[in-house]
Order: C-alpha cells, then sequence, then structure tokens
C-alpha cells in the first residue's frame, strides 16, 4: 500500500484515520511539525463517545515531543479537538 503524504499544518483532522495507524502517525506527525518550526498544533478527533480522544490523550501523555495538550476552546472546536503544545527545540550554543 501506498503511504499517505499529508500536508504538515498546524491542524491534524483524524477523521480519515484508522484507531491502529494512530501510535505512528501522531509521532511522525507531531515530529515533522517540529522539524516545520510548528510548535502549536490542533487535533481534531471528533466529539462522539469520547473514545478516540481518550485514546489521542494518552498516547499524547507518553509522546516525549509534547510539552503540554488541553481540549481546544469552543471556536476551535471544544471537546472535539485537542490542542498541543510541543517541546522547544534546545539550541546549544558553545
Amino acid at each position: 500500500m501506498e503511504p499517505v503524504k499529508i500536508p504538515i499544518e498546524d491542524t491534524l483532522d483524524l477523521h480519515t484515520f484508522r484507531p491502529s495507524e494512530l501510535p505512528d502517525l501522531l509521532m511522525d506527525y507531531l515530529s515533522e511539525c517540529m522539524n516545520a518550526g510548528i510548535y502549536s498544533v490542533r487535533i481534531i478527533h471528533g466529539k462522539g463517545h469520547g473514545i478516540l480522544k481518550k485514546r489521542v490523550q494518552g498516547l499524547l501523555k507518553k509522546n516525549p515531543l509534547v510539552e503540554t495538550f488541553t481540549d481546544a476552546p469552543p471556536e476551535a472546536g471544544g471537546w472535539g479537538a485537542t490542542l498541543v503544545e510541543l517541546k522547544r527545540k534546545q539550541v546549544n550554543n558553545f
């Protein structure tokens, strides 16, 4: 199967992905965001029964690239989206 190419932007909509794809997808996407200088990301998981939201937030808790995450405000999707702040790259000036 051909890999799916996702444009690197500050929003990732998970509606087209299978739950089994989430761990690798989130790690790869957040890593590419950091490489592109994007440190604030909105992940759209939808409202539903909250199962996908819990899965996403569980993965974010374990992700070493993530500084913080929180539910989005109503104008950005409310509890159907999660806002993620990524860790800033440290630059050593020796």
